[in-house]
């Protein structure tokens, strides 16, 4: 078990319980008082810690290594149903942005997301979450065929931000996130989009708009990453707690500016500690969703679609 910084004070009560325990199985000395104590103490810290946490804290819990990624968001919603497609048909196939048809119950569902690594090897592979236009096109196709086939599309967010490189740009990063944009706009098929992870930039952007937004509990979705806001504004990283508490990037600042439909609740201490309850909340969010969205025509979708986000950053100054 890995424990971030602030989760410190979790570990030394844990390590003391497990001694606890060791003790009483060595000594047949009666410590059962003395453990329920520890374990009472361990549940208290644990509120006490989850229920006041920084936005800094929560960038922090979305990066976690053992948090659930995409593929593995899919896996558990489809149950072994799932089959990915690949490539962009026009230059590669971008192993950082995933997708394929997959069912949940009886209903087919077109996945879209950032993929992760779990180790140095796999991270290298894929591109650290970090999609190349190809990948924004392969994406788009996607789509597109499930809009031939009636398809709803849910897409899945975790990434740092689309790939910056040179080779990127000299084949339109900035056209493929764009051109995404536009054509999830009036896609004719609902769309449901779910924060899983890191929001970061138009890299999220460019499959995130969707008829139905969520974030999950311990995500954050913004314009930049707060180490580079830092950077820019204080020429620093060491700023970056301040940082996250200005750009307001939690679930609970996005969905009171009106910019998410809603947040998705995560087991204490975040998904990593309890995927399977993780992988239900997702799984009766986006069921709720379609149940929804099914009921609407396809002009009225779109056109709520775009009333939707033609109302954000609207404000009124008195």
């Amino acid at each position: 078990m890995e424990y971030l910084e602030f989760e410190l004070p979790i570990k030394e009560l844990q390590e003391q319980l497990d001694k606890c325990a060791l003790i009483g199985i060595e000594s047949n000395v009666d410590v059962a008082e003395t453990c329920k104590s520890i374990e009472k103490k361990l549940e208290e810290t644990k509120k006490e810690i989850y229920k006041n946490l920084t936005a800094w804290q929560r960038v922090q819990l979305s990066r976690h290594p053992s948090r659930p990624y995409t593929l593995d968001h899919i896996q558990a919603l489809t149950k072994g149903t799932f089959m990915e497609l690949h490539g962009d048909r026009s230059f590669a196939d971008d192993k950082a942005m995933i997708g394929g048809l997959g069912k949940i119950g009886d209903q087919s569902f077109m996945f879209i997301g950032q993929q992760k690594g779990y180790n140095t090897k796999t991270r290298q592979y894929r591109n650290f979450g970090m999609s190349n236009p190809e990948g924004y096109r392969k994406a788009l196709r996607l789509m597109k065929m499930a809009e031939k086939f009636g398809i709803p599309v849910v897409t899945l967010l975790d990434t740092p931000g689309a790939y910056p490189g040179m080779e990127a740009e000299e084949r339109g990063q900035g056209e493929a996130i764009a051109r995404n944009i536009y054509e999830m706009t009036i896609l004719k098929v609902p769309i449901i989009s779910v924060v899983i992870g890191e929001g970061a930039s138009g890299g999220a952007l460019g499959i995130g708009v969707g008829d139905r937004v969520y974030m999950m509990e311990n995500t954050w979705y913004t314009v930049i990453s707060p180490e580079s806001c830092s950077s820019i504004l204080w020429r620093s990283w060491d700023f970056k707690e301040q940082a996250a508490e200005a750009l307001k990037l939690t679930a609970v600042d996005m969905k009171k500016q009106k910019l998410i439909d809603g947040i998705i609740k995560e087991p204490i201490g975040g998904a990593h500690l309890d995927r399977e309850n993780a992988y239900l909340e997702v799984e009766k969010t986006i069921l709720k969703a379609y149940k929804e969205l099914k009921k609407l025509s396809t002009d009225k979708l779109v056109e709520k679609r775009m009333e939707k986000y033609s109302k954000m950053g609207e404000f009124n100054e008195k």
